[in-house]
């Protein structure tokens, strides 16, 4: 362990001289280059296959992992050999020569690196501009760094993820593909493995789906307000800012880090949760390189191959450690290794409490027919009517997201006994889990299940609730429960 970041501003400014990383900086472009034929080739998909895909461009399978936004959206979807990829869907406007659409593609297609989330495919039929992606399951930099729910990120992983990024950066300027568009938090996603991976989608540098880089003129490189042209030193600018929101775990406009480091205010730069887990020195040598990085010249930036050199002396005794350690994820606990999960399985899964809300409310409750309630004719004249208003008011709380109020209503109608819904208990378990309650939560979707035993939606939420407490072994078990109910299902 070194010293705390509290002694930080004392050792910023002495240069720290670094052994030549050349040779491991080869060594280790030769490993992945043997490791680059067993990646997937590039194909040309017809409009019908990526439909069967994405099940016809579901709603349920827009995923924001890819980090792209309007009007363009990723879809996840699934090839018939079982292979998860991403598709962008471009508007009509994006691409309207489909030759050049194609050239692209097909140029961002020859690119094949263990660094990057690679371009596997596209589609050009009439008026459909599409690309295909591998998929990647354990979502952004900008999730598990500004959105983080168990644990924040560790100092050596923000580390690898600089390294990772500098060599995807580096390979594809030696592949002649120097430019990138909008580089960000977002287009760095995190494989099966949770290594760190560039999206690929920001290499198709002629589309007109938008500007080059995003509406926030704060983290523009300066020479792109000037002309309107990127240059590959954009890059490096842009590669700085993210180095920024890794010392940071904040987006943090680059001329305020810039005053900052210039004024030695070091400490107000760094994220409070690393204090007492990083180096002086490393602290140090992140900070220089992202000042250089942001320089106003363009000419006075580092390039890709200088940025690799720097950070790969970082690494340190982290460096044999599997990424999905440092990360603080299960390994194995992806949707790669998960069969036949339904948009709900793979929401409870990630436990993306917002998108298991949207898939409840859409499902409603047709999942309680054929559920029994044995009610005498004095229960029904006397006590449904009041049961019936709980469970509206319920709802609507549901529906309005005021989780707190429907626990209460919920509780009403469950306590009034005079009917039973297992939706009912799946719909207090997702209010409990959005208010921090995930022992309630699991004591919830066991009841659903005891109402309905061969229910998939119950062990899912159970899963999401042991995930929540950390059990994350036996969320995976349970989760393979739910799926295999599925796939019977689907038999019968």
């Amino acid at each position: 362990m070194g010293a705390r970041c509290s002694k930080f501003s004392l050792c910023f400014w002495p240069s720290n001289t670094k052994s030549n990383p050349n040779d491991s900086s080869d060594a280790a472009a030769e490993n992945k280059n043997k490791n680059e034929d067993s990646l997937p080739g590039f194909n040309e998909f017809s409009l019908d296959q990526l439909k069967a895909a994405t099940s016809g461009f579901s709603s349920e399978n827009v995923v924001s992992e890819h980090g792209e936004k309007a009007p363009n959206v990723v879809y996840k979807g699934k090839l018939e050999d079982g292979r998860w990829i991403a598709v962008k869907r471009f508007n009509r406007s994006a691409w309207p020569d489909s030759r050049q659409f194609l050239e692209e593609a097909r140029a961002v297609g020859q690119l094949r690196n263990e660094r990057l989330a690679n371009l596997i495919g596209c589609c050009c039929e009439g008026d459909n501009r599409l690309l295909v992606a591998e998929f990647m399951p354990n979502e952004t930099l900008s999730k598990h760094l500004f959105h983080w729910e168990a644990q924040p990120m560790k100092w050596a992983m923000r580390l690898r993820v600089a390294l990772y990024l500098a060599q995807a950066l580096d390979y594809c300027s030696s592949k002649g593909q120097a430019l990138y568009h909008d580089l960000n938090a977002y287009r760095v996603l995190f494989d099966q493995d949770g290594n760190p991976r560039l999206s690929c989608f920001g290499l198709m540098k002629n589309s007109k789906d938008g500007k080059s880089y995003s509406t926030n003129l704060a983290f523009t490189p300066p020479e792109y307000l000037r002309t309107g042209r990127v240059i590959p030193e954009s890059l490096v600018y842009s590669f700085g800012t993210v180095l920024l929101d890794l010392l940071s775990g904040k987006h943090i406009p680059p001329s305020h880090a810039l005053d900052l480091i210039r004024g030695k205010n070091f400490l107000m730069l760094m994220d409070s949760c690393l204090e007492g887990h990083f180096s002086n020195d490393d602290g140090t040598e992140l900070v220089k390189l992202a000042s250089r990085c942001l320089q106003y010249e363009p000419r006075e930036r580092p390039n890709a191959k200088s940025l690799v050199t720097a950070l790969i002396p970082l690494q340190k005794e982290t460096e044999q450690v599997p990424s999905y350690v440092l990360l603080g994820i299960p390994h194995g606990n992806t949707l790669l290794n998960q069969t036949s999960l339904s948009p709900l399985g793979e929401a409870c899964s990630r436990l993306d409490l917002t998108a298991i809300h949207e898939i409840l409310e859409k499902l409603g409750y047709k999942d309680d027919e054929g559920v029994t309630n044995d009610l005498s004719f004095q229960m029904w004249t006397n006590q449904i009517q009041e049961t019936l208003t709980s469970k509206k008011h319920a709802d609507a709380a549901f529906r309005a997201k005021d989780f707190a109020a429907a626990i209460d209503s919920y509780t009403e109608f469950i306590d009034g006994g005079t009917m039973i819904s297992p939706t009912v208990f799946a719909r207090r378990c997702l209010c409990y889990l959005m208010n921090d309650m995930a022992q309630e939560a699991l004591g919830d979707a066991m009841q659903a299940l005891v109402i309905n035993p061969e229910w998939s939606t119950g062990f899912y939420l159970q899963a999401a609730a042991l995930k929540s407490l950390g059990m994350d072994n036996d969320a995976q078990e349970t989760l393979k429960d739910g799926s295999s109910l599925e796939a019977k299902r689907e038999k019968n």
